[in-house]
């Protein structure tokens, strides 16, 4: 299974750093995911929140390749649960390599969006997005450990 998630901004608090490569650890055996950290643009002055989403899109769009099905992490995207969600990744990676994007501070342009295979939500709720990608690595360890047959989901 190939996975890869990229996000905007670089993670810096140490905790958050920790708990990342904890299940980047964990993950090892089961897949490999690569994590691509893209230039938050939304740092540059002078910008609007449209114009930093579009300079995003363009950056991000550059790291995937056609063949690649894109998961767009987006509030009012399809939600799952645990099993459904390790069902369908089972489904998609046996087939292609599954990109997962995590959006800036002003979310994701429509750009991107259009190209999204699926545009998913963890929740209801908003999360930061330093915050989505913990989320986000933990349940994707979850649902390979469903996959599995792992007793980390009860």
């Amino acid at each position: 299974m190939n996975l890869r998630l990229i996000q905007f901004g670089k993670s810096k608090d140490a905790w958050l750093l920790e708990a990342l490569a904890e299940y980047q650890k964990r993950l090892q055996p089961y897949c490999k995911l690569e994590v691509v950290e893209l230039q938050d643009e939304s740092l540059k002055h002078n910008s609007s929140p449209a114009q930093v989403m579009d300079k995003e899109a363009a950056l991000c769009l550059q790291k995937i390749s056609r063949e690649d099905y894109l998961i767009v992490l987006d509030e009012r995207g399809q939600q799952k649960s645990s099993l459904e969600f390790s069902s369908f990744l089972t489904n998609i990676s046996d087939r292609q390599n599954v990109v997962f994007v995590i959006g800036g501070v002003f979310g994701t342009s429509a750009a991107l969006k259009q190209r999204a295979d699926l545009l998913f939500s963890l929740s209801a709720m908003t999360f930061t997005h330093r915050f989505a990608r913990l989320i986000l690595m933990e349940q994707i360890y979850r649902a390979i450990m469903i996959k599995n047959n792992r007793p980390y989901h009860y």
